[in-house]
């Protein structure tokens, strides 16, 4: 497919994504009421519900869509393998670590505000051990040993999680379980906010580090003979594109597949050339989450369905799809 046509083909299809977010959820609302209330006239109530609830939602919804496809673009190019994601670096461990120790600890409840602040911080230490057990390997970071890392980190806090959960009254154990779910449930213009302000300075440079990443697939050597300082770009684009999956999985918890099969399938269709990869897959990526999220909220009304498990059920039958297809093409 051609790149322009795929490119507005992404950008109509998230922009549905956020007029039918908007549009619809568990209060029925009339075309008429939705336009009114955005444009501050009409019921106070429908206000309040399309301002402060459906659009934050929304707009949550694309930045971490958004940032999930492109870490997992950046870690399958870093890691030069297809299969990777953000999650096999141990930072959704950390994040659900953190979150679900404050929660059996009793120093926050599930609707807290300090809930995300504390997976925040659990990502930002799965990070940190992962860099520094890659590190202590050698003076290079190797990728192989980036990844081993991030598998053993991960299951460390998967130990964490167990042993917190084992010890924890059922009301906690709920709570914990439902939020490693993943949910936009608690989208807020503050947490709207703060996701952008890590993923959309992430994102432009990640997207700086496209030449580079490019030649970095073609082996580090040549690389590094073209000019790249190639442990610069690795270490930069592992701590940056961690830091995006870090702002995600605070505020929604874990979501998988978005960061696997929304890059792959755009590899498919235009290349691997990173300069056009990393900002579709984005724009890919917000547009899945976002459609994603309008069927955990619909599928089951009033009942809302945790967004992992959605993204799983869209994600599995089209990672078969695309595995055959990229193995009989």
């Amino acid at each position: 497919m051609k790149r322009p046509l795929l490119a507005i083909l992404l950008l109509a299809s998230t922009a549905l994504a956020v007029v039918l977010g908007v549009r619809f959820g568990s209060v029925p609302l009339t075309t008429p009421e939705v336009v009114s209330a955005l444009r501050g006239s009409g019921d106070e109530v429908h206000r309040t519900i399309l301002l402060d609830l459906r659009l934050p939602r929304a707009v949550l919804a694309l930045l971490v869509g958004g940032g999930l496809a492109l870490a997992g673009s950046v870690f399958q190019a870093l890691l030069r393998n297809p299969l990777a994601e953000p999650f096999i670096l141990g930072i959704s461990g950390g994040a659900a670590a953190g979150a679900v120790l404050v929660l059996g600890l009793g120093l926050a409840a599930a609707g807290s505000g300090f809930l995300p602040v504390a997976a925040f911080a659990g990502a930002l230490v799965a990070i940190l051990l992962v860099f520094r057990v890659a590190s202590a390997a050698g003076r290079t970071l190797d990728v192989r040993v980036l990844l081993l890392a991030g598998v053993v980190v991960g299951s460390f806090f998967s130990a964490v999680i167990a042993l917190t959960l084992s010890l924890s009254e059922a009301r906690t154990v709920r709570s914990a379980i439902l939020w490693m779910m993943g949910s936009l449930s608690g989208a807020t213009w503050g947490s709207v906010a703060v996701v952008a302000a890590y993923t959309i300075p992430c994102a432009l440079v990640l997207m700086g580090l496209a030449r580079a990443l490019n030649l970095m697939a073609v082996g580090e050597e040549t690389a590094s003979y073209l000019g790249t300082d190639v442990e610069r770009v690795k270490k930069l684009a592992y701590g940056v594109a961690s830091l995006v999956t870090a702002a995600g999985v605070a505020v929604a918890g874990i979501i998988g597949f978005v960061g696997l099969i929304v890059p792959h399938g755009i590899r498919l269709l235009i290349g691997s050339d990173q300069r056009f990869l990393l900002p579709l897959s984005f724009l890919a990526g917000a547009g899945f989450l976002a459609f994603a999220d309008l069927a955990a909220r619909l599928l089951l009304a009033p009942i809302e369905i945790p967004i992992g498990v959605v993204t799983a059920f869209l994600g599995v039958p089209l990672f078969l799809v695309l595995l055959r297809r990229s193995m009989t093409g």
